[in-house]
């Protein structure tokens, strides 16, 4: 296996969730069904909160001098992006860390499997949430914004990407990018999970596409 087939297996495999996932029902759930503009950049702040949480860490631990770096550097990117968004958000903001996905990511100790669930597996869930906030400003009739988060996304291609090449590098045979495969996997269900227990309290049915 190389990066392009892992990647291919893992979005076939994964492909009613991703779907799912890169639907308008996704803001619902992570707004708690309050679409304003407000909560929705919240949202997004805190979503780059804790991914920089979550690469500044593995930066600090990880033994891997390729992967430490790739780890910073989207730590930097991540910095980077609650910088702009938290910006744009009026009044005071408290960022809020955590999640599931999260948990399980910081949970990750080997560096196969933090490559492939935290820059391949959390990647391709996030360029879904941004193209939600992008259609969301979009509608709204706000480009800046929207502008703003097609900036965010190709960045986050740009880790996906990285992650993808990583693994190539990292990975020496089957076990290794069936490792890879699995975790990258478990990161999509457990954002699935958790997208659907939300939409579940809030009475909606996750299931239909939108």
């Amino acid at each position: 296996m190389d990066a392009a087939e892992f990647r291919e297996s893992v979005e076939t495999e994964k492909a009613s969730q991703l779907d799912r996932l890169g639907s308008s029902k996704l803001l619902i759930a992570l707004t708690d069904g309050d679409l304003d503009e407000r909560s929705v950049l919240e949202s997004a702040a805190d979503s780059e909160h804790a991914a920089r949480g979550t690469f500044s860490g593995w930066a600090d631990d990880e033994s891997n001098d390729a992967a430490r770096e790739a780890f910073a550097d989207a730590a930097d990117q991540e910095r980077r992006h609650l910088d702009l968004v938290a910006a744009e958000i009026d009044g005071e903001y408290e960022p809020a860390d955590g999640g599931p996905m999260h948990s399980y990511l910081r949970g990750r100790e080997a560096t196969i499997e933090r490559v492939a669930a935290g820059m391949v597996g959390r990647s391709l869930v996030s360029v879904r949430a941004h193209t939600q906030v992008i259609s969301f400003f979009v509608n709204e009739a706000d480009e800046a914004r929207a502008d703003l988060f097609r900036e965010l996304k190709s960045d986050t291609r740009g880790t996906l990407d990285a992650g993808l090449e990583l693994l190539d590098e990292l990975c020496d045979d089957a076990e290794d990018w069936e490792r890879a495969e699995m975790v990258a996997g478990y990161v999509i269900q457990v954002a699935y999970d958790d997208y659907v227990d939300a939409l579940g309290e809030l009475g909606v049915e996750p299931k239909s596409l939108c």
